[in-house]
Protein backbone atom coordinates (compact mmCIF):
# COMPACT_ATOMS: atom_id res chain seq x y z
CA UNK A 1 0.00 0.00 0.00
CA UNK A 2 2.84 2.39 0.81
CA UNK A 3 4.48 1.87 -2.58
CA UNK A 4 1.13 2.64 -4.22
CA UNK A 5 0.84 5.84 -2.19
CA UNK A 6 4.40 6.87 -3.05
CA UNK A 7 3.72 6.27 -6.74
CA UNK A 8 0.56 8.39 -6.81
CA UNK A 9 1.98 11.23 -4.74
CA UNK A 10 5.23 11.28 -6.72
CA UNK A 11 3.24 11.72 -9.92
CA UNK A 12 1.23 14.57 -8.43
CA UNK A 13 4.33 16.38 -7.14
CA UNK A 14 6.14 15.97 -10.46
CA UNK A 15 3.46 18.10 -12.15
CA UNK A 16 4.50 21.67 -11.22
CA UNK A 17 1.09 23.25 -10.62
CA UNK A 18 2.67 26.50 -9.44
CA UNK A 19 0.24 29.32 -8.81
CA UNK A 20 0.45 31.88 -10.22
CA UNK A 21 0.05 31.39 -13.11
CA UNK A 22 -1.15 27.74 -13.11
CA UNK A 23 0.03 26.69 -16.53
CA UNK A 24 0.25 22.99 -15.57
CA UNK A 25 -3.23 22.67 -14.09
CA UNK A 26 -4.68 20.79 -17.06
CA UNK A 27 -1.98 18.10 -16.88
CA UNK A 28 -2.77 17.27 -13.26
CA UNK A 29 -6.53 17.32 -13.81
CA UNK A 30 -6.13 14.96 -16.79
CA UNK A 31 -4.13 12.52 -14.66
CA UNK A 32 -6.61 12.61 -11.77
CA UNK A 33 -9.63 12.27 -14.05
CA UNK A 34 -8.15 9.15 -15.66
CA UNK A 35 -7.55 7.73 -12.19
CA UNK A 36 -11.16 8.24 -11.10
CA UNK A 37 -12.57 7.02 -14.41
CA UNK A 38 -10.53 3.84 -14.05
CA UNK A 39 -12.48 3.21 -10.83
CA UNK A 40 -15.78 3.56 -12.67
CA UNK A 41 -16.66 6.94 -11.18
CA UNK A 42 -18.60 9.58 -13.05
CA UNK A 43 -16.43 12.63 -13.70
CA UNK A 44 -17.04 16.21 -14.70
CA UNK A 45 -14.65 19.08 -15.39
CA UNK A 46 -15.89 22.60 -14.72
CA UNK A 47 -13.94 25.57 -16.08
CA UNK A 48 -14.15 28.79 -14.08
CA UNK A 49 -15.08 31.70 -16.40
CA UNK A 50 -12.10 33.80 -17.48
CA UNK A 51 -13.87 36.95 -16.35
CA UNK A 52 -13.94 35.60 -12.79
CA UNK A 53 -10.27 34.65 -12.95
CA UNK A 54 -9.21 38.06 -14.28
CA UNK A 55 -10.80 39.80 -11.29
CA UNK A 56 -8.57 37.85 -8.91
CA UNK A 57 -5.37 37.31 -10.89
CA UNK A 58 -4.73 39.07 -14.19
CA UNK A 59 -1.65 36.95 -14.98
CA UNK A 60 -3.69 33.76 -14.49
CA UNK A 61 -6.40 34.46 -17.05
CA UNK A 62 -4.55 32.79 -19.94
CA UNK A 63 -4.55 29.44 -18.13
CA UNK A 64 -7.83 27.55 -17.53
CA UNK A 65 -8.97 27.16 -13.92
CA UNK A 66 -10.33 23.62 -13.87
CA UNK A 67 -12.43 21.98 -11.16
CA UNK A 68 -12.51 18.20 -11.31
CA UNK A 69 -15.54 16.39 -9.87
CA UNK A 70 -15.98 12.65 -9.43
CA UNK A 71 -19.04 10.87 -8.02
CA UNK A 72 -20.35 7.51 -6.98
CA UNK A 73 -24.01 6.84 -6.24
CA UNK A 74 -25.92 9.34 -4.11
CA UNK A 75 -23.12 11.08 -2.20
CA UNK A 76 -23.25 11.23 1.57
CA UNK A 77 -19.79 12.78 1.89
CA UNK A 78 -17.69 15.07 -0.30
CA UNK A 79 -13.86 15.03 -0.20
CA UNK A 80 -12.17 18.21 -1.39
CA UNK A 81 -8.60 19.32 -1.99
CA UNK A 82 -6.67 21.96 -3.89
CA UNK A 83 -3.98 20.99 -6.36
CA UNK A 84 -2.15 24.29 -6.80
CA UNK A 85 1.15 24.93 -5.01
CA UNK A 86 3.19 28.01 -4.14
CA UNK A 87 6.43 28.78 -6.01
CA UNK A 88 9.39 26.74 -4.74
CA UNK A 89 11.64 29.67 -3.93
CA UNK A 90 15.40 29.61 -4.60
CA UNK A 91 16.22 26.23 -6.14
CA UNK A 92 19.71 26.27 -4.64
CA UNK A 93 18.14 26.39 -1.16
CA UNK A 94 16.49 22.98 -1.60
CA UNK A 95 18.95 20.54 -0.03
CA UNK A 96 17.19 17.15 -0.16
CA UNK A 97 15.90 17.16 -3.74
CA UNK A 98 14.69 19.56 -6.39
CA UNK A 99 11.15 20.85 -5.79
CA UNK A 100 9.45 18.86 -8.54
CA UNK A 101 11.65 15.78 -8.44
CA UNK A 102 9.98 13.86 -5.58
CA UNK A 103 12.23 11.81 -3.34
CA UNK A 104 11.16 9.11 -0.88
CA UNK A 105 13.46 8.73 2.10
CA UNK A 106 13.01 7.37 5.62
CA UNK A 107 9.22 7.33 5.44
CA UNK A 108 8.97 10.85 4.04
CA UNK A 109 8.23 12.03 0.54
CA UNK A 110 9.90 15.32 -0.34
CA UNK A 111 8.84 17.89 -2.94
CA UNK A 112 6.86 21.09 -3.37
CA UNK A 113 3.23 20.44 -2.51
CA UNK A 114 3.95 17.21 -0.59
CA UNK A 115 2.06 18.38 2.50
CA UNK A 116 0.22 21.37 1.00
CA UNK A 117 -1.66 19.53 -0.20
CA UNK A 118 -0.92 16.76 -2.64
CA UNK A 119 -0.44 14.39 0.25
CA UNK A 120 -4.10 15.01 1.09
CA UNK A 121 -5.13 14.45 -2.52
CA UNK A 122 -3.29 11.13 -2.42
CA UNK A 123 -5.17 10.14 0.74
CA UNK A 124 -8.46 10.85 -1.05
CA UNK A 125 -7.43 8.81 -4.09
CA UNK A 126 -6.32 5.84 -1.99
CA UNK A 127 -9.49 5.95 0.10
CA UNK A 128 -11.90 5.91 -2.82
CA UNK A 129 -9.85 3.25 -4.59
CA UNK A 130 -10.24 1.01 -1.53
CA UNK A 131 -13.93 1.94 -1.19
CA UNK A 132 -14.66 0.95 -4.78
CA UNK A 133 -12.82 -2.36 -4.41
CA UNK A 134 -14.93 -3.04 -1.28
CA UNK A 135 -18.15 -2.32 -3.16
CA UNK A 136 -18.86 0.96 -1.34
CA UNK A 137 -20.34 4.01 -3.01
CA UNK A 138 -22.18 7.25 -2.21
CA UNK A 139 -19.23 9.61 -2.12
CA UNK A 140 -18.07 12.61 -4.10
CA UNK A 141 -14.69 14.24 -4.78
CA UNK A 142 -13.50 17.63 -5.99
CA UNK A 143 -10.00 18.77 -6.87
CA UNK A 144 -9.87 22.56 -7.14
CA UNK A 145 -7.33 25.24 -8.13
CA UNK A 146 -6.32 28.58 -6.67
CA UNK A 147 -6.43 28.05 -2.92
CA UNK A 148 -3.01 29.68 -2.80
CA UNK A 149 -4.39 32.95 -4.20
CA UNK A 150 -7.47 33.10 -2.01
CA UNK A 151 -9.70 30.29 -3.27
CA UNK A 152 -12.40 32.40 -4.90
CA UNK A 153 -11.75 30.84 -8.31
CA UNK A 154 -11.49 27.34 -6.88
CA UNK A 155 -13.43 26.18 -3.84
CA UNK A 156 -15.28 29.49 -3.73
CA UNK A 157 -16.63 29.07 -7.24
CA UNK A 158 -17.46 25.41 -6.63
CA UNK A 159 -19.32 26.14 -3.39
CA UNK A 160 -21.60 28.65 -5.14
CA UNK A 161 -22.10 26.51 -8.26
CA UNK A 162 -24.58 24.05 -6.77
CA UNK A 163 -22.45 21.16 -8.05
CA UNK A 164 -21.92 19.64 -4.60
CA UNK A 165 -24.65 17.09 -3.91
CA UNK A 166 -23.32 15.64 -0.64
CA UNK A 167 -24.54 17.13 2.66
CA UNK A 168 -21.07 17.28 4.26
CA UNK A 169 -17.53 18.15 3.13
CA UNK A 170 -14.12 17.00 4.34
CA UNK A 171 -11.12 19.01 3.13
CA UNK A 172 -7.81 17.15 3.00
CA UNK A 173 -5.61 20.08 4.09
CA UNK A 174 -2.71 19.09 6.36
CA UNK A 175 -4.12 19.29 9.86
CA UNK A 176 -2.09 16.28 11.04
CA UNK A 177 -3.41 12.76 11.50
CA UNK A 178 -4.43 13.35 15.14
CA UNK A 179 -6.15 16.70 14.69
CA UNK A 180 -9.43 17.74 13.04
CA UNK A 181 -9.89 21.40 12.22
CA UNK A 182 -13.51 22.28 12.98
CA UNK A 183 -13.02 25.78 11.59
CA UNK A 184 -10.61 28.65 11.30
CA UNK A 185 -10.09 32.28 12.18
CA UNK A 186 -10.97 35.08 9.80
CA UNK A 187 -9.22 38.31 8.91
CA UNK A 188 -9.67 41.92 7.97
CA UNK A 189 -6.75 43.72 6.33
CA UNK A 190 -6.49 47.48 6.54
CA UNK A 191 -4.23 50.09 4.97
CA UNK A 192 -3.73 53.16 7.13
CA UNK A 193 -2.79 56.10 4.89
CA UNK A 194 -1.29 59.29 6.31
CA UNK A 195 -1.00 62.47 4.26
CA UNK A 196 1.40 65.28 5.11
CA UNK A 197 3.34 67.75 2.96
CA UNK A 198 6.49 66.87 1.04
CA UNK A 199 9.50 69.16 1.40
CA UNK A 200 13.30 69.17 1.11
CA UNK A 201 15.11 67.41 3.93
CA UNK A 202 17.16 70.54 4.64
CA UNK A 203 14.01 72.51 5.44
CA UNK A 204 11.74 70.09 7.33
CA UNK A 205 9.79 73.01 8.81
CA UNK A 206 8.34 73.64 5.37
CA UNK A 207 6.78 70.18 5.27
CA UNK A 208 4.58 67.88 7.36
CA UNK A 209 6.20 64.49 7.88
CA UNK A 210 3.69 61.75 7.03
CA UNK A 211 5.98 59.07 8.44
CA UNK A 212 5.92 60.70 11.86
CA UNK A 213 2.13 60.73 11.78
CA UNK A 214 2.06 57.09 10.76
CA UNK A 215 4.54 56.17 13.49
CA UNK A 216 2.36 57.86 16.10
CA UNK A 217 -0.71 55.92 14.98
CA UNK A 218 1.26 52.66 14.90
CA UNK A 219 2.45 53.32 18.46
CA UNK A 220 -1.06 54.01 19.68
CA UNK A 221 -2.29 50.79 18.05
CA UNK A 222 -0.58 48.96 20.89
CA UNK A 223 -3.54 50.13 22.99
CA UNK A 224 -5.92 48.60 20.47
CA UNK A 225 -3.96 45.34 20.50
CA UNK A 226 -4.25 45.12 24.28
CA UNK A 227 -7.96 45.88 24.10
CA UNK A 228 -8.78 42.99 21.77
CA UNK A 229 -6.30 40.61 23.44
CA UNK A 230 -8.64 40.58 26.44
CA UNK A 231 -11.11 38.56 24.36
CA UNK A 232 -10.83 34.80 24.14
CA UNK A 233 -12.54 32.15 22.05
CA UNK A 234 -14.31 29.29 23.82
CA UNK A 235 -12.99 26.70 21.34
CA UNK A 236 -9.73 24.77 21.38
CA UNK A 237 -6.98 25.94 19.01
CA UNK A 238 -4.02 24.03 17.63
CA UNK A 239 -1.91 26.74 19.32
CA UNK A 240 -3.64 28.22 22.41
CA UNK A 241 -2.23 31.65 21.56
CA UNK A 242 -4.55 31.72 18.56
CA UNK A 243 -7.63 31.82 20.79
CA UNK A 244 -7.45 35.61 21.01
CA UNK A 245 -7.71 38.17 18.20
CA UNK A 246 -4.34 39.48 16.98
CA UNK A 247 -2.96 42.48 15.14
CA UNK A 248 0.11 42.56 12.88
CA UNK A 249 1.28 46.06 11.93
CA UNK A 250 3.52 47.01 9.04
CA UNK A 251 3.65 43.87 6.96
CA UNK A 252 3.42 46.22 3.99
CA UNK A 253 4.57 49.86 3.95
CA UNK A 254 4.39 52.51 1.24
CA UNK A 255 5.66 56.02 0.79
CA UNK A 256 9.45 55.94 1.02
CA UNK A 257 11.02 58.43 -1.42
CA UNK A 258 14.59 59.42 -0.57
CA UNK A 259 16.66 60.21 2.49
CA UNK A 260 16.66 63.97 1.90
CA UNK A 261 12.90 64.25 1.38
CA UNK A 262 10.26 64.95 4.01
CA UNK A 263 7.66 62.28 3.14
CA UNK A 264 4.30 63.71 2.20
CA UNK A 265 2.65 60.31 2.18
CA UNK A 266 3.17 57.18 4.21
CA UNK A 267 1.00 54.11 4.69
CA UNK A 268 1.19 50.83 6.56
CA UNK A 269 -0.87 47.66 6.63
CA UNK A 270 -2.70 46.10 9.55
CA UNK A 271 -3.57 42.41 9.58
CA UNK A 272 -6.42 41.92 12.07
CA UNK A 273 -7.22 38.26 12.78
CA UNK A 274 -10.77 37.46 13.82
CA UNK A 275 -12.00 34.66 16.11
CA UNK A 276 -15.30 32.93 15.21
CA UNK A 277 -17.22 34.72 17.98
CA UNK A 278 -16.52 38.14 16.45
CA UNK A 279 -18.61 39.91 13.83
CA UNK A 280 -16.67 41.17 10.79
CA UNK A 281 -18.60 44.40 10.42
CA UNK A 282 -18.15 45.18 14.10
CA UNK A 283 -14.41 44.50 13.77
CA UNK A 284 -14.14 46.92 10.84
CA UNK A 285 -16.01 49.65 12.67
CA UNK A 286 -14.10 49.19 15.91
CA UNK A 287 -10.71 49.50 14.20
CA UNK A 288 -11.62 52.43 11.97
CA UNK A 289 -13.20 54.30 14.90
CA UNK A 290 -10.02 53.79 16.95
CA UNK A 291 -7.73 55.14 14.22
CA UNK A 292 -10.02 58.09 13.55
CA UNK A 293 -9.98 59.04 17.23
CA UNK A 294 -6.18 58.97 17.26
CA UNK A 295 -6.03 60.91 14.00
CA UNK A 296 -7.83 63.83 15.62
CA UNK A 297 -4.69 64.37 17.70
CA UNK A 298 -2.61 64.91 14.54
CA UNK A 299 -2.37 67.70 11.94
CA UNK A 300 -2.26 65.06 9.21
CA UNK A 301 -5.10 63.78 7.07
CA UNK A 302 -5.62 60.08 7.74
CA UNK A 303 -7.63 57.53 5.77
CA UNK A 304 -8.29 53.87 6.54
CA UNK A 305 -9.08 51.44 3.74
CA UNK A 306 -10.22 47.82 3.99
CA UNK A 307 -8.11 45.80 1.53
CA UNK A 308 -9.17 42.22 2.24
CA UNK A 309 -11.81 40.37 4.21
CA UNK A 310 -12.17 36.66 4.97
CA UNK A 311 -14.81 35.26 7.27
CA UNK A 312 -14.07 33.03 10.20
CA UNK A 313 -15.88 29.71 9.87
CA UNK A 314 -16.77 26.95 12.28
CA UNK A 315 -18.73 23.74 12.75
CA UNK A 316 -19.54 22.90 16.35
CA UNK A 317 -17.28 20.14 17.71
CA UNK A 318 -20.35 18.03 18.53
CA UNK A 319 -21.73 18.14 14.98
CA UNK A 320 -22.52 14.68 13.52
CA UNK A 321 -19.90 15.17 10.79
CA UNK A 322 -17.18 15.82 13.36
CA UNK A 323 -18.37 12.89 15.49
CA UNK A 324 -18.36 10.48 12.52
CA UNK A 325 -14.95 11.65 11.29
CA UNK A 326 -13.49 11.55 14.80
CA UNK A 327 -14.74 7.99 15.35
CA UNK A 328 -13.21 6.92 12.03
CA UNK A 329 -9.87 8.53 12.90
CA UNK A 330 -9.82 6.95 16.35
CA UNK A 331 -10.29 3.48 14.84
CA UNK A 332 -7.14 4.03 12.78
CA UNK A 333 -4.70 5.81 15.11
CA UNK A 334 -5.97 4.37 18.40
CA UNK A 335 -6.76 7.67 20.12
CA UNK A 336 -9.30 10.45 19.85
CA UNK A 337 -8.15 13.28 17.58
CA UNK A 338 -8.20 16.84 18.85
CA UNK A 339 -10.99 19.08 17.54
CA UNK A 340 -9.40 22.48 17.05
CA UNK A 341 -9.77 25.79 15.25
CA UNK A 342 -7.08 26.52 12.67
CA UNK A 343 -5.21 29.76 13.32
CA UNK A 344 -4.85 30.49 9.59
CA UNK A 345 -7.52 30.48 6.89
CA UNK A 346 -9.00 27.52 5.03
CA UNK A 347 -11.26 26.86 2.04
CA UNK A 348 -13.82 25.57 4.57
CA UNK A 349 -15.32 29.06 4.79
CA UNK A 350 -16.72 28.83 1.26
CA UNK A 351 -18.68 25.65 1.94
CA UNK A 352 -19.82 26.65 5.43
CA UNK A 353 -21.07 29.98 4.05
CA UNK A 354 -23.28 27.98 1.66
CA UNK A 355 -24.70 25.98 4.56
CA UNK A 356 -22.59 22.86 4.05
CA UNK A 357 -20.96 21.63 7.29
CA UNK A 358 -17.24 21.16 6.63
CA UNK A 359 -14.33 19.59 8.50
CA UNK A 360 -10.65 19.79 7.57
CA UNK A 361 -8.49 16.73 8.12
CA UNK A 362 -5.39 15.68 6.24
CA UNK A 363 -1.83 14.36 6.56
CA UNK A 364 1.02 16.41 8.02
CA UNK A 365 3.26 17.37 9.63
CA UNK A 366 1.62 20.75 9.86
CA UNK A 367 3.97 23.70 9.69
CA UNK A 368 5.84 22.59 6.56
CA UNK A 369 3.48 24.21 4.08
CA UNK A 370 5.35 26.59 1.75
CA UNK A 371 8.68 25.62 3.35
CA UNK A 372 11.93 24.64 1.68
CA UNK A 373 12.48 20.87 1.61
CA UNK A 374 8.74 20.37 2.13
CA UNK A 375 7.76 16.79 2.92
CA UNK A 376 4.85 14.68 4.09
CA UNK A 377 5.01 11.61 6.32
CA UNK A 378 3.74 8.69 4.27
CA UNK A 379 2.45 6.97 7.42
CA UNK A 380 0.08 9.89 7.86
CA UNK A 381 -0.99 9.77 4.19
CA UNK A 382 -1.93 6.12 4.66
CA UNK A 383 -3.63 6.63 8.03
CA UNK A 384 -5.69 9.53 6.73
CA UNK A 385 -6.69 7.47 3.69
CA UNK A 386 -7.83 4.67 5.97
CA UNK A 387 -9.83 7.12 8.10
CA UNK A 388 -11.55 8.45 4.96
CA UNK A 389 -12.33 4.91 3.88
CA UNK A 390 -13.84 4.11 7.28
CA UNK A 391 -15.89 7.30 7.14
CA UNK A 392 -17.30 6.23 3.76
CA UNK A 393 -18.02 2.78 5.19
CA UNK A 394 -19.66 4.25 8.31
CA UNK A 395 -21.93 6.53 6.28
CA UNK A 396 -22.85 3.75 3.85
CA UNK A 397 -23.87 1.58 6.81
CA UNK A 398 -26.45 4.23 7.72
CA UNK A 399 -28.23 3.92 4.38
Amino acid sequence: MESRAVSILSKLISIPTVNPPGEKYAELVEYAEKFFKSLGLETEIVEVPKAEVSKRCAECADYPRLILLARSGEPKIHFNGHYDVVPPGPLESWRVTKPFEPLYRDGRLYGRGAVDMKGGLTSIMLAVEKAVSAGLKNFEISFVPDEEIGGETGAGYLAKSGKITAPWVVIAEGSGEDNIWIGHRGLVWFMVEVYGKQAHGSTPWQGLNAFEGAAYIAYRLQEYAKLIAARSSKYEYDDPRGATPTVTIGGEVRGSVKTNVVPGYFAFSVDRRVIPEEDLEAVKKEFIDFVERVAKELPHRVEVKVTNVSEAALVEPSHPLIEALSASVEEVIGRKPRRTVCIGGLDARFFIKQGIPTATYGPGPIGLAHALDEYVEMRQVLNVAEAYYRLIKRLNAKT
